[in-house]
């Protein structure tokens, strides 16, 4: 599977511009390097088929898509990685930054990505909710928490749940979120977390990670009876991270005062805010 975004294609079109007959480049969006040849009529790829030049201007001048090359004998097409669910009626594309990209939810992006990338964003929220044990990630998106906190030792086993089986279209195409569907610490649901929850038997997972949509995409992820549910299913001692958003901002501010007094509410205690996170972590 090769995927390349306009930084890619734009260091291609540049070495081509320059006489260069061959380059090492970033066919899986930064994870690694593969050789490719310049030829007269496109871009030579590893197996044998060819991107024109013309698709490569299109993926160049495009900074707000993903494009996965699609194979047929001898040429390649690029397609750009974007869908539209029926079920939620919301449209999903896979968004580049400098480093792993980012999932865009109705043009909305499912990671900070303002002075720091959705890799970064994700070892932050790992690094306030160290987790440990069996692990529910509430929220799959990408992949990148269940997959990041599936790599520690410490840690069991990882359910991740996703509500669109189009966002796991998204992942299967994201080269960044293969681990998803191969490493047997990671276990996927379909369906709401809402929902979801009540089917764990108490007291399940030593760790969760709630890393909701926005509020207005998801207000019942932010409900006193979902902070309920998420309470029964932590065990003793357990550790619940919560993302929320920018705390700076004055709609962060007040999300982060609601969410704290329904923890409360809740159960939680030790509730204290993790900013480097842009949410709270709290404990039963």
């Amino acid at each position: 599977m090769f995927v390349l975004s306009h930084a890619q294609a734009r260091d291609i079109l540049s070495a081509h511009t320059g006489g260069v007959a061959g380059m090492e480049i970033s066919l899986d969006l930064g994870l690694s390097l593969t050789s490719v040849s310049l030829e007269p009529l496109g871009v030579r790829l590893p197996d044998g088929a060819s991107l024109p030049w013309e698709s490569l201007t299109v993926i160049a001048e495009d900074e707000n898509g993903c494009y996965l090359l699609e194979q047929t004998p001898g040429v390649c097409a690029s397609r750009k990685i974007q869908l539209y669910s029926e079920l939620t009626d919301r449209s999903y594309s896979l968004f580049p930054t400098s480093g792993a990209p980012t999932m865009l939810v109705s043009g909305l992006p499912m990671h900070r990505i303002k002075g720091t990338d959705p890799h970064r964003d994700t070892l932050e929220k790992i690094k306030a909710a160290r987790p440990a044990g069996n692990v529910l990630d509430t929220c799959t998106g990408l992949g990148y928490t269940a997959i990041e906190a599936s790599k520690l030792a410490n840690v069991a086993h990882v359910t991740t749940i996703e509500l669109d089986p189009a966002a796991l279209q998204i992942c299967r195409l994201n080269p960044w979120s293969q681990a998803l569907f191969d490493n047997p610490k990671i276990t996927q649901i379909i369906g709401d977390s809402f929902d979801e929850i009540a089917n764990f038997p108490d007291c399940t997972f030593t760790r969760i990670l709630h890393d909701p949509p926005y509020l207005s995409l998801a207000g019942d992820l932010f409900s006193l009876d979902f902070y309920r549910q998420a309470w029964r299913v932590l065990s003793r001692n357990g550790r619940l991270f919560h993302y929320i958003g920018n705390p700076e901002s004055k709609s962060g501010r007040s999300a982060t005062a609601g969410v704290i007094k329904r923890l409360e509410q809740a159960g939680f205690r030790h509730i204290e805010r993790a900013p480097r996170a842009f949410g709270v972590v709290a404990s039963k």
